[in-house]
């Protein structure tokens, strides 16, 4: 199976903390091969096989932000 990269509008972002809370979260989700974020886009970029879109939003929620819809 390929890899898949989705791309996630998240709302609150305003520093590298931020960014890195973010990306710590959504890269323990299962199926998740690589994460990028970036704070003045507000753009998360998640590379992987088979992942969870639910999963992903809640680890999004967990860190304290929201996946705009």
């Amino acid at each position: 199976m390929s890899n898949t990269e989705r791309t996630y509008v998240v709302e609150g972002m305003s520093c590298r903390h931020c960014e890195l809370s973010v990306t710590e979260g959504v890269e323990e989700v299962r199926g998740v091969e690589a994460v990028e974020v970036d704070g003045a886009t507000k753009r998360l970029i998640v590379l992987g096989e088979e992942v969870d879109d639910a999963a992903v939003r809640a680890a999004v929620e967990e860190a304290g932000y929201r996946v705009a819809a």
